[in-house]
């Protein structure tokens, strides 16, 4: 995919600071962090839905993001207070970069990065809504 910048930097036509590569996954800084040290771990192969991912794939790449993850709590380049694990997966998520990736957004006290949905202010749904919607997630996947 050339006009797929992941896919690039992947090739090594653009630049990227790795912080991992291996046969499957990469992971790199990304060039507009929410904090500093967030990274951007991405299947090597062009996938643009996590849902579409091989499974081992997949697996790699929530592999790689927790020991990222990890590092990003121990090392002094950054010493990450917590750690969040997002995915924006397809145009009405947020993704901009229509290739699959997980971001790895270090976080700390203050930082001013907020996980808000005004959803969550709203009526709590009771216990048969849930189990309802929970039915037919859990049909619908099987």
């Amino acid at each position: 995919m050339n006009d797929c910048i992941f896919c690039q930097i992947v090739a090594g036509e653009a630049p990227a600071s790795f912080v991992h590569r291996d046969e499957l996954v990469s992971a790199f800084l990304d060039i507009r962090p929410v904090t500093p040290g967030h990274i951007l771990v991405i299947p090597d192969e062009h996938v643009v839905h996590t849902h579409d991912l091989p499974e081992a794939t997949g697996e790699r790449l929530f592999a790689v993001a927790r020991r990222l993850a990890q590092s990003l709590r121990r090392t002094d380049a950054v010493r990450a207070d917590g750690v969040n694990l997002f995915v924006a997966d397809g145009e009405a998520a947020g993704q901009e970069v229509f290739h699959a990736h997980l971001h790895v957004i270090p976080r700390y006290q203050g930082d001013g990065f907020v996980v808000d949905a005004s959803a969550w202010r709203d009526t709590q749904p009771t216990r048969e809504e849930l189990d309802e919607v929970a039915g037919r997630i859990a049909q619908s996947s099987a």
